[in-house]
């Protein structure tokens, strides 16, 4: 899920190789493969296998600081938006237009991701917008 922020810069994507990450079972089917199939007259050294767990373990404990630093993430864009209600800000429109000076009235999350509502100082109101389209605030 990609993290939206104030004035359009947006949180680092997860690389695409997250979405095949390789796990602990994964090794352990390398593993069986690997004990398998080996040549009995030169047998693997148990400091290959050695390294390779720490391989694997290295990755899954680089996997899991990922998924919490991307829930910190999350956490970081609510926090944020709340801290606009009653404030207010400046917005670029959609389309890249001219942008509106309003008071931030309303807030909620649309699948997990923030949206504003805003009363434009010309009376109008703008929702369910989100905060990379918040350029300033006041």
């Amino acid at each position: 899920m990609a993290i939206e922020s104030i004035g359009g810069l947006a949180a680092p994507s997860a690389p695409a190789a997250q979405a095949s990450s390789l796990g602990l079972e994964d090794f352990l089917k390398v593993l069986l493969t690997q004990l398998t199939y080996q040549d009995p007259l030169k047998p693997l050294d148990n400091q290959e296998f050695i390294a390779q767990l720490a391989q694997f373990t290295s990755l899954e404990q680089s996997r899991q600081v990922n998924d919490r630093l991307q829930l910190l993430l999350t956490i970081q864009s609510a926090t944020q938006s709340v801290g606009l209600l009653g404030r207010t800000v400046e917005v670029q429109s959609a389309t890249g237009g001219p942008t509106t000076t309003g008071e931030v009235t309303a807030l909620r999350f649309q699948q997990g991701e923030p949206r504003v509502t805003i009363k434009a100082g010309n009376g109008g109101i703008l929702t369910d917008l989100p905060l990379s389209q918040v350029m300033l605030v006041r």
